[in-house]
């Protein structure tokens, strides 16, 4: 952690922004502070101003204070929605979005070339002015409160359940939300780096088990999930089933176009659902489709001023915030859709599909041998079958592992970037129809 600090630091440097001083945030993951306060300890050690939080906070939270501090960005140690034994590193530039793949490239070389890191106490610098230690929640929320109207969601007389999965989101909702009609309890709000009972705090249907029992239960308005730094949002209905991400995705689209009024592009990651793309022809707007993960999405939101960007993880983005995903606002703009139109989160599927049809999506995620991935990747590489699931192909692409299309669905399949896992995301008209196309995807990679 210490040499990644000492490569940061002398990135800075190289682009002369040190003098801006750098964010440092941290997650709830064991030793997540103590790695913090080493990150900042290297970055005082090098002359480099530090805000560092005083407690755990969600990685837009700290992001948000880049901007709000002008700072030259962000160090923050989380492993996001990883399994528990993982913990990383992620940098935010003075942008306040994910760093792009030419950025990451420079920090990767900073830091493989980094002389040994140099440190400095804590306490000695805060006494040189050094280190300040501060709460990055208020200019947080206030932004928040400009984005959305919450003494309406306040007073909705709404119920709502939140999995917090033991992570850095724990009670941001219920701060933001108290003091009306609408009550807010909450799951999993505890600290517990092991993170009991999920094999990762990913915010997806596998994952939230008690969140889904609970909603069936107690029949409470809507369920939210918050991943581990509390980018990413899942969404339960009133009646325990999980809202996937695509339909999350392209509701929240549907809320900023028809009920706000809005117009603006959309930027999608390329397994996100074509029901977007309907969207845009509806509503007369751009849909621009990307390779998964937000270094491609962010620069991509912010060149072409977009409404909204998206992935099919949970992650979605907003013009006039960070270019970046937030789960916390993500959720308080699925409650402002609720309080607006007086629907619940089912009605509002229905009113999704009455626009663009029925639409049917799953990802499956396949544990592969390292030495067939080789065999693997020269099946991704070839156009494909002509026909798959007795569908005929009519197009693909590379834009990011290989994706084929049919008439009213399609099939991706790539390689996770953070886990060694081949992913297989299939999005059609019918449940049948998306359980044969991932049958048959897996029979012809072999997987």
């Amino acid at each position: 952690m210490s040499r990644c600090a000492q490569g940061v630091a002398d990135y800075l440097k190289t682009q002369g922004t040190s003098d801006q001083g750098l964010v440092i945030g941290y997650d709830t993951r064991f030793l997540s502070r103590q790695f913090a306060e080493t990150v900042a300890s290297v970055c005082a050690a090098n002359g480099i101003k530090v805000y560092l939080s005083s407690k755990t906070a969600p990685t837009p939270v700290v992001t948000y204070n880049v901007l709000h501090l002008q700072a030259a960005g962000a160090a923050i140690i989380t492993a996001s929605h990883n399994p528990a034994l993982w913990n990383g590193f992620k940098f935010k530039p003075s942008y306040a979005g994910s760093a792009t793949q030419e950025i990451t490239d420079e920090l990767e070389a900073a830091i493989a070339s980094a002389d040994p890191p140099r440190s400095m106490p804590l306490d000695q610098a805060g006494a040189q002015g050094l280190v300040t230690v501060f709460d990055p929640d208020p200019p947080y929320m206030e932004r928040l409160g400009s984005l959305v109207d919450l003494e309406s969601i306040r007073n909705a007389g709404l119920s709502l359940l939140v999995d917090a999965m033991f992570g850095a989101g724990a009670g941001y909702l219920t701060r933001l939300l108290t003091g009306g009609s609408t009550q807010v309890q909450e799951l999993h709000s505890q600290v517990n780096p092991a993170f009991p009972g999920i094999a990762q705090p990913e915010p997806i249907a596998q994952n939230l088990p008690e969140l889904m029992e609970g909603l069936r239960d107690e029949r409470s308005s809507v369920g939210l999930a918050l991943d581990g730094d509390a980018d990413r949002l899942g969404v339960v209905d009133e009646n325990g089933r999980f809202i996937t991400t695509l339909e999350v995705f392209t509701l929240l689209t549907l809320y900023l176009l028809q009920e706000q009024g809005r117009r603006g592009p959309v930027v999608k990651g390329v397994t996100s659902s074509m029901m977007l793309n309907k969207l845009g022809d509806k509503f007369g707007v751009d849909v621009h489709e990307m390779r998964v993960g937000f270094k491609y999405i962010g620069p991509q939101m912010t060149s072409v001023n977009a409404l909204i960007g998206g992935e099919e993880s949970g992650g979605f983005a907003f013009q006039g915030h960070i270019p970046e995903r937030d789960g916390i606002l993500s959720g308080l703009l699925f409650l402002a859709y609720m309080t607006r139109t007086g629907r619940t989160p089912s009605q509002l599927v229905q009113h999704l599909f009455d626009q663009v049809g029925p639409h049917y999506y799953h990802r499956r995620d396949v544990e592969f041998d390292p030495d067939d991935r080789q065999r693997i990747e020269g099946l991704l590489s070839d156009e494909g079958p002509d026909r798959l699931a007795g569908m005929p192909v009519t197009g693909s692409d590379e834009i990011d592992g290989r994706r084929l299309k049919f008439d009213n669905a399609w099939l991706a399949s790539r390689f996770s970037g953070t886990e060694p896992l081949l992913r297989i995301y299939a999005e059609a008209g019918s449940a049948e129809q998306l359980a044969a196309l991932l049958d048959a995807a897996q029979e012809y990679l072999g997987v």
